[in-house]
């Protein structure tokens, strides 16, 4: 149970510390817009998960707290885009999240119980490390519309209270 833990663990941090590295070039406003909306719909699809399969109260107070926040920020990212005028632009790294969102998903949904619920919170440490990593290098400092930068500045700040709040909810689980 611990290995396969640590192996979603070890399969997500791979993944997303590679996060920059899919953009040879600074990303563009509307690529940085769907790499954002893409992580926040993978957050959103794994607190659905985590809501349904998850035995821990504080796991699903956890995953409540996910679903909520992701679907504000990302409600207030397409009505951005809208107002811009902006298409957000797919691309390999918005594709790669999307993939291994559904990689971990498919993963996770083979736990029960406690590995689940400890498997569930350590991608979500993972993650969140990982996105507001790629917020701070990449994403923040490659936006060139400040509507969109003042979002994704206002939105770090959010993750960065998800990336404290997982790490609690982990350490009540050991």
């Amino acid at each position: 149970m611990a290995i396969r833990m640590t192996a979603v663990l070890a399969a997500s941090c791979l993944f997303l510390a590679g996060l920059p590295a899919y953009a040879a070039d600074a990303p563009t406003d509307p690529q940085i817009a769907h790499i954002a909306y893409t992580a926040g719909v993978v957050d959103i699809d794994a607190a659905k998960l985590a809501l349904k399969k998850a035995h821990n109260k504080d796991v699903k107070a956890f995953a409540k707290d996910m679903l909520r926040d992701h679907e504000a920020v990302n409600k207030q990212a397409l009505a951005l885009v809208k107002k811009l005028k902006v298409t957000p632009e797919n691309n390999p790294t918005s594709k790669a999240l999307t993939k291994e969102g559904e990689s971990e998903r498919a993963k996770l949904s083979k736990l029960h119980g406690a590995a689940f619920d400890k498997a569930y919170v350590a991608n979500e440490v993972a993650f969140h490390k990982q996105v507001n990593g790629a917020l701070k290098t990449l994403l923040i400092p490659s936006a060139h519309n400040p509507q969109l930068k003042d979002l994704l500045q206002t939105g770090l700040k959010i993750f960065e209270g998800h990336e404290e709040h997982a790490e609690h909810v982990q350490s009540e689980l050991k």
